[in-house]
């Protein structure tokens, strides 16, 4: 009995390990595996931190007539106003009250997203805690004294939980459809879930666009009238729009903006934390299976098999690609926001001795003026295991030195990666020791 115990386990770990190892896939994680416990485990995202403060008497939340709890839950969470995206499509559970007439507002900073739907009762939280993953919220619309959360693991991970759009864990996504007049996509013409690689003329369909950007095309303020030919929207009345009045009523909204390079942001974001998450579940399931095994067959018990360390590899790698924006879609031309999100976005990170940062914005061919992710300053990319952390420190660096010679990296300059290597020496505080070397040592 226990040697076939000891075949079954090894059987299953290396059954795990072949199917993890395409994160783009339709496997999705067990939320319920040992090494998760999404739903049981105590969780530590910033919604879940304001609950416990509201419940202390540390922080309380304003009411207005205008917009609920909307502006001081945003001022409690660190979420700029000019963050503020609108999407039309009906694509949200509370797809009822969203229309054209009536989009639905989307807040969000590197931790946490809010939604406002006009009309509802609800407002809507994705929060991102650093080892589980985005977790699902709504806070009552209603004058309190202590506003009440509820977690919605059950509504939101129906569609925030799934194969590709998510890589398989709970996560956050942008979809672009082809919405009819009243908002409801047409399924029949399809859809795409977009992020940094995607090129514009394929993003946005369904969602408010404020911004210019030449003769760059995109689907987004425009409809489809005719359910036939659904692929046909209004065409180049939806292009470099600048004022959304005539579409709907912005006064009933924060701001008149729904920022293209907002917009650009939040996609990126979306695969970055969806990213992070599936390779610290990865990593945390062939960490607990390797374990296991070690203890049934008496290794050491920080042994790690061929095939464990590939599956972690794999994961890894996927993640540093997206980090350095390799197969970012190219820019025709420059790309201007309406609402300051550029201005009030590259303010906020850390900048090094030369006044760079990770979150400098290019806009005229690419998206960064350096190309390597700023989410690397992120309480989830901190949180994954060390396991994970230690493997992407060590491509990252060697790729940033040129150790590593695939031409899978060519596409980065050298400039680019001397200062990408320099900004982040001077800026994340706990970089491996090797990374102290000089460049030349390095190379």
């Amino acid at each position: 009995m226990r040697n076939r115990y000891k075949f079954l386990l090894g059987t299953a770990l290396a059954a795990a390990t072949a199917a993890f190892a395409d994160l783009a896939g339709s496997y999705v994680v067990p939320l319920d595996d040992e090494a998760i416990r999404y739903a049981t485990r105590p969780v530590d995202d910033p919604v879940e931190r304001l609950i416990r403060k509201i419940a202390r008497g540390e922080v309380k939340l304003e009411f207005d007539d205008a917009h609920g709890y909307l502006r001081s839950v945003l001022r409690a969470l660190g979420i700029p106003v000019e963050s503020q995206v609108l999407v039309f499509s009906k694509t949200s559970f509370q797809a009822a009250l969203i229309s054209p007439r009536r989009p639905r507002a989307l807040y969000f900073n590197d931790a946490s997203a809010v939604g406002s739907v006009h009309s509802s009762d609800l407002l809507e939280f994705a929060s991102v805690d650093p080892k589980l993953g985005v977790i699902f919220y709504t806070l009552d619309q209603k004058k309190v004294d202590k506003p009440h959360f509820d977690r919605r693991d059950a509504a939101c991970l129906q569609c925030h939980d799934s194969g590709g759009p998510t890589l398989g864990v709970p996560g956050l996504m942008v979809r672009s459809v082809f919405p009819d007049p009243s908002g409801m996509p047409v399924f029949q013409a399809g859809d795409f879930f977009t992020d940094q690689r995607s090129p514009l003329k394929e993003r946005w369909g369904g969602w408010y666009v404020t911004g210019t950007h030449g003769e760059m095309t995109h689907m987004g303020n425009a409809v489809a009238r005719d359910r036939d030919n659904p692929e046909k929207l209004e065409g180049s009345a939806g292009l470099n729009v600048t004022d959304l009045s005539r579409k709907f009523d912005t006064g009933a909204y924060l701001t008149p903006h729904s920022d293209i390079i907002a917009l650009m942001t939040l996609e990126h974001q979306a695969r970055m934390t969806n990213l992070m998450t599936r390779v610290g579940y990865e990593t945390a399931i062939t960490l607990e299976g390797q374990a296991a095994f070690n203890q049934a067959y008496h290794q050491p018990a920080d042994e790690l098999s061929e095939g464990a360390r590939h599956r972690i590899d794999s994961a890894v790698e996927q993640l540093v690609e997206y980090m350095l924006f390799l197969d970012e879609a190219k820019l025709d031309g420059p790309i201007k926001g309406t609402s300051g999100f550029a201005e009030a976005f590259q303010k906020a990170g850390p900048r090094d001795r030369k006044g760079r940062s990770l979150r400098d914005f290019d806009l005229t061919q690419r998206m960064f003026r350096n190309p390597m992710s700023y989410m690397i300053y992120s309480e989830a990319f901190d949180g994954m295991p060390e396991a994970a952390r230690g493997r992407i420190y060590r491509r990252l660096f060697d790729v940033l030195t040129e150790r590593e010679k695939s031409p899978r990296y060519a596409k980065l300059s050298t400039e680019d990666r001397q200062a990408i290597l320099e900004i982040l020496r001077d800026t994340k505080k706990d970089l491996p020791e090797y990374w102290k070397a000089s460049l030349a040592d390095a190379r």
